[in-house]
């Protein structure tokens, strides 16, 4: 629990000056892949909840759920991506997006590593390698949110 309090309190004080947002990143396993979000753009980390399907839209676009009270569209990102689907399992949650990118909706992650320290990896093209020799792929989702694919979830 105390743990949680300090990386809440780490979140809360990069968010509030937005310095140390590009070295504080929450590190999740997407796909095969581990990516590095932004604090200040990823929102809630919840359980995989249940989902209602919407018919006719992407294989990627997983439906709606309901997360505290608001409809939340879920995505699978490695299928977004052309990877294989994401199947939920004990380790997966959902990570919503900030309220300020504004998109109610949340990629499917099959894991969460908790935060990372960019600024302590070696920069490998577009990638970070962590002293373990993993890699991690920086993930802007404001980027994301402007991509004109991801916001066509129909067909």
């Amino acid at each position: 629990m105390r743990q949680y309090q300090v990386q809440l309190l780490e979140r809360m004080q990069a968010a509030r000056t937005n310095s140390g947002a590009r070295v504080n990143q929450l590190g999740v396993l997407i796909g095969a892949e581990r990516f590095l979000l932004d604090l200040t753009q990823a929102g809630e980390i919840v359980p995989v909840p249940p989902v209602t399907v919407v018919p006719l839209t992407q294989p990627w676009y997983l439906g709606l759920a309901n997360i505290r009270g608001n409809l939340v569209g879920l995505i699978d990102f490695a299928r977004f991506q052309g990877g294989s689907e994401t199947v939920a399992g004990p380790d997966s949650r959902i990570v919503t997006l900030a309220n300020h990118l504004g998109f109610n909706c949340g990629l499917l992650v099959a894991r969460v590593y908790g935060l990372r320290h960019a600024g302590d990896m070696e920069v490998v093209g577009d990638r970070l390698r962590d002293t373990d020799a993993n890699e991690w792929i920086p993930l802007d989702l404001a980027a994301l949110v402007t991509d004109a694919r991801f916001l066509h979830v129909g067909f």
